[in-house]
């Protein structure tokens, strides 16, 4: 009776929320409280009239294209049928066209240390916009116009090491947006349902409408106080913060007390999942949602993941940077910094994942406020940082909590980072126990989807230690390469990861960049939404079983997962000693045990 119940009110929530947005007259307005009322959306195509063609008759067409178009199974992948929504029928409306339409995004391969320095060099002194970097290349977004005047900063051997990611930044960005978001304000309520479900039959392959596409702020907070309203047993909302802005930083605290009669001596162990400090990864904020979901749905379900709520507290924060991730919708989908003024009135925001108190560097973009990574005057100037900081301490001080892990999600390049960001030389103390963690996490996200995901230190991540030159190299130049470290294209001090883990002594502390490695960047086509959430589900759960101790292989029978009604394979091994590895797919555990020895040796190479 009791799971019966649960499968109902599971469904409930994303059937509420949708009639919530389909009748809401303004789906722009933000249900949060801020002292400036929010704009309409600037992208939502405005109602023409037009002298040679019928309105009505154009509506009708585009709705039947519309649901041919949603409903149908694509046969290719490409940009234009990724998403399977309304922007595929038409291009990117003139307010898109006119900020990103000259915009595209460059890969470029370097291959020496002189090459990347120049490189970091070219993109301090135009300002540009550095989507992602790693030990292999730089993805960078720039004007067309500014492409000459950046390849003639750069070195001959760079002239043609880069290679174009997106011709159409204009058109990318349109269909990351969910198809509503573009519909003429005139269309009826009735219409607008249709054109998502035209016969009411549930996909096979999801039941929760909510994981569909990416989903607004003003969507967001109705759905977490919907979610406490329905399991009101072991879900509570709470408030981290109030940002710059004046909105607040929601997040919803799962857990449940075996012995809620008694009173609590021994702190609470928390666990915090946090996503969204940079508001242009979309990615990170519907991730940390679907984990979310997942755990508030399991409790009563599922055996392993009822023991993991009555051991630990589980804090997930969608975004930390809700101003950041209100403008990305409302007028600049590449958005990344908070909102905050700076000392230039034209460069606002501030950089929240290097604001943090630890190893701050004051340095190398205190004098450049419109850089992309700009830490602020002083560390926790950015208001959100702070506040996220001072809830932390006043938990662990107050409230009796002990934070026992933290996961920060973002995007992109499918890495599992660990401390230290700030520096490649110094290792942490409890590096062999983070290493053994992280490479766990990997094999989980791999075992859901097969996606692979690198394992590093964050500074290793974005930091090339070791030549890997694919040009042959005389001896002394491999000698020098050895004692010199790649530059960075961007600070790594500041972070939350590092605070975490040196400031609150949190043992466990990670940041995971999820999908994708370059394809779609932040602008990930919402159908990778479900997939990405399962991986990011599965490295969580992971990590909960093995701070419980079972160091992430304890399995149990074959459960059901809480969001699609797929299956989660059965361990085929029993449970054994802690230093060994069993996998949830036996058909891959040889060759992930030796991707977990490589991996290791490097990193036992490089400290040495």
């Amino acid at each position: 009776m009791y799971s019966s119940s649960i499968n109902l009110f599971a469904l409930s929530p994303a059937l509420l929320l949708w009639s919530l947005i389909i009748l809401s007259p303004h789906p722009s307005t933000s249900f949060l409280k801020h002292p400036h009322p929010t704009p309409q959306l600037p992208l939502r195509i405005p109602q023409q009239a037009s002298s040679n063609s019928n309105p009505q008759s154009w509506l009708s067409r585009a709705r039947d294209g519309l649901i041919h178009t949603i409903w149908r199974i694509p046969t290719e992948t490409g940009l234009t049928k990724a998403n399977s929504k309304a922007s595929t029928l038409a291009g990117p409306p003139p307010t898109l066209l006119a900020r990103y339409g000259g915009d595209l995004v460059l890969r470029f391969d370097i291959n020496s240390i002189d090459e990347a320095e120049a490189l970091a060099q070219a993109i301090n002194v135009l300002f540009l916009d550095v989507w992602e970097f790693t030990t292999d290349w730089v993805d960078i977004r720039l004007s067309k116009d500014v492409v000459p005047s950046l390849l003639g900063l750069l070195p001959p051997s760079l002239q043609h090491a880069h290679t174009p990611l997106m011709h159409d930044l204009a058109q990318a960005i349109f269909e990351s947006y969910p198809s509503l978001t573009f519909l003429d304000p005139s269309t009826s309520p009735q219409e607008a349902s249709r054109s998502f479900s035209p016969d009411l039959r549930p996909s096979t392959d999801e039941t929760n409408i909510f994981f569909r596409d990416y989903q607004p702020l003003s969507v967001i907070v109705p759905w977490m106080r919907l979610l406490c309203s329905l399991f009101p047993t072991h879900v509570r909302m709470t408030n981290i913060g109030v940002s710059y802005e004046g909105r607040d930083i929601p997040a919803l605290r799962v857990g449940v007390h075996p012995t809620n009669s008694q009173q609590q001596t021994s702190p609470r162990k928390t666990i915090i999942i946090a996503g969204g400090s940079h508001a242009r990864e979309w990615i990170s904020t519907s991730s940390v949602n679907y984990v979310a979901y997942s755990f508030i749905t399991a409790y009563g379900k599922s055996k392993p993941m009822t023991k993991l709520l009555e051991n630990y507290d589980w804090v997930f924060i969608p975004t930390l940077n809700p101003d950041g991730y209100v403008y990305t919708w409302e007028n600049d989908r590449l958005w990344r910094k908070n909102r905050q003024q700076t000392a230039l009135r034209f460069c606002k925001g501030l950089d929240l994942d290097r604001a943090y108190g630890f190893e701050w560097d004051s340095e190398s973009s205190r004098n450049s406020p419109c850089s992309e990574s700009f830490s602020g005057e002083s560390p926790f100037e950015a208001v959100e940082s702070r506040r996220f900081a001072n809830w932390v301490r006043n938990e662990t001080e107050n409230n009796n909590v002990e934070i026992a892990g933290f996961l920060d999600f973002h995007s992109y390049s499918q890495q599992v980072l660990y401390p230290y960001s700030y520096s490649c030389t110094s290792s942490p103390p409890s590096l062999e126990n983070l290493e053994e963690l992280a490479i766990g996490l990997a094999k989980a996200i791999r075992v859901t989807n097969g996606e692979k995901y690198g394992v590093t230190s964050a500074c290793e991540g974005s930091v090339m230690t070791t030549p890997t030159k694919k040009r042959p190299q005389s001896n002394i130049e491999k000698s020098q390469s050895e004692k010199r470290l790649w530059p960075r294209m961007e600070t790594g001090g500041g972070s939350a990861l590092d605070w975490f883990y040196h400031e609150l002594k949190v043992s466990y502390a990670y940041q995971i960049k999820l999908r994708d490695t370059g394809s779609y960047g932040f602008l990930l086509p919402s159908k990778n939404i479900l997939p990405t959430g399962k991986e990011a589900f599965k490295a969580v759960e992971y990590f909960g079983e093995y701070l419980m101790g079972n160091k992430g292989i304890e399995m149990s029978e074959t459960e059901t997962s809480f969001n699609d009604g797929a299956e989660v394979p059965k361990a085929k091994g029993v449970i054994v000693e802690e230093e060994d590895w069993v996998m949830v797919e036996q058909e891959l555990e040889d060759d992930l045990e030796k991707e977990v020895v490589a991996s290791w040796e490097l990193h036992r190479r490089r400290r040495k």
